[in-house]
Parts: C-alpha cells; sequence; structure tokens
C-alpha cells in the first residue's frame, strides 16, 4: 500500500477555501466580546476589556487597559494585559504566555497553559491548573492551588526600584495540597514560602520552606 508523508494527509483532509478562515477583531477604543462556541482570530484593543465566551476559539487576546476574561472550554493563544486582570475559567486551554503588568491572574479547575504566568504588580492564583512553564512575579502574591502542576519554576524577581518610606510587605508564596512545582523556586527577594506537607518542589534559593497541613495556609 502507498504511503502518503503526514504533511500532505494534512492537507488533503483540511478543505480548501474560507470555510477555516477566521476574523480578527482589532480596536482603539472599546470592549471585545468573542461570543460562545464561535471562532475568532486575534483580540484586539487598547482601551477596553476583552471576553471569550464558552467554548470560543481565538488566537491571541491583548489589550493595553482593560481585563480579560475567558470561560468555560474555550481555546486561546496567548494572552496579555498592561493594566487589568486576567481571569480563565475552568477546562480552558491557552497556548500561550499569561502576562500583565499591573493586574492578578487566575486560572480555575482543568485549564492548561502552554506557557508561563507572569506579573509584576499583582497576585498569582492556581487552581487544578497544569501550568507548562514558570510562573515569574515581582510584588505579587503566588498560590499554586490544590492539585496544580507547575512543570517550571517559580521566579520573584527583585524590585528595580522603590520610593516607598516603609518596607514592603513580603510577597506570599503558597504551594498548595498536592500540588506540585518541578523546577526552582529562586527568590531575589524577601518572601514567605509555605509548602504543603502533601506537595512537591524543586530547589529553593533566597527562602526557608514552612511547611504546613491544613487546607489553607497560614495568614500570618
Amino acid at each position: 500500500m502507498k504511503r502518503f508523508p503526514l504533511p500532505l494527509l494534512l492537507a488533503l483532509m483540511i478543505p480548501s477555501g474560507s470555510a477555516w478562515a477566521v476574523d480578527d477583531i482589532s480596536k482603539v477604543n472599546g470592549s471585545i466580546t468573542a461570543e460562545t462556541g464561535q471562532a475568532y482570530g486575534d483580540l484586539e484593543t487598547v482601551n477596553g476589556n476583552i471576553k471569550v465566551g464558552a467554548g470560543a476559539t481565538t488566537h491571541s487576546i491583548e489589550t493595553v487597559n482593560g481585563s480579560i476574561a475567558v470561560d468555560e472550554g474555550a481555546r486561546t493563544g496567548s494572552v496579555s494585559t498592561v493594566n487589568g486582570r486576567i481571569v480563565i475559567g475552568p477546562r480552558v486551554i491557552a497556548g500561550g504566555n499569561l502576562e500583565t503588568v499591573n493586574g492578578s491572574i487566575f486560572t480555575d479547575r482543568g485549564s492548561q497553559i502552554e506557557g508561563s504566568i507572569e506579573t509584576v504588580n499583582g497576585g498569582i492564583g492556581l487552581v487544578e491548573t497544569r501550568l507548562r512553564n514558570s510562573i515569574t512575579t515581582v510584588n505579587g502574591d503566588i498560590t499554586v492551588g490544590v492539585g496544580s502542576q507547575v512543570e517550571g519554576g517559580i521566579h520573584v524577581e527583585k524590585p528595580s526600584f522603590s520610593i516607598s518610606l516603609s518596607a514592603p510587605r513580603p510577597p506570599r508564596v503558597i504551594i498548595g495540597p498536592r500540588a506540585s512545582v518541578a523546577g526552582e523556586l529562586r527568590f531575589e527577594r524577601e518572601v514567605v514560602l509555605y509548602v504543603h506537607r502533601t506537595a512537591s518542589i524543586g530547589p529553593v534559593t533566597g527562602a526557608e520552606p514552612v511547611p504546613f497541613d491544613t487546607d489553607t495556609a497560614p495568614t500570618h
């Protein structure tokens, strides 16, 4: 039997024409909504929020001044904002990085992030999420919540400057029940690191892990 190379077989399986084409949406001022179950290209705005409905598919998502919400079962590329939070719902697949400067990032149960997660001034929270790469922040708290898997490490960077007259509160880093961080946990500034006794972590530099065995980490 004659065998065809895989690229040729894939080309034969995908119909030609516009049936598979998806439209980009780009704005300067205004929010964007990707409707439930629909397919889109890149979603970009400067001043506005972006919402992706359940089961929708998109390429990259980007805003400057606005928040981004991705509902259950959606598939996206990279997700980024400058001034705004990012909320990833359950069972979402994001094919790139999640990034914000001034805002928090949260990912819900069953989601998979193929890239990294990064903030400067904003907390990061994962619940039963698989992160293929690393977590980086400067001033944000980090919670690798119950059952989450971080296949890279965690890096808390030293602030480049500070104009505060009082000592800043150290970020809290929590590795929760049955969570895992495969790579190095590297801290360039003071942090408080709590690690659940059922969690597994890689080598730690710059902090002393504090074990806990309750459902939530100590508040002090």
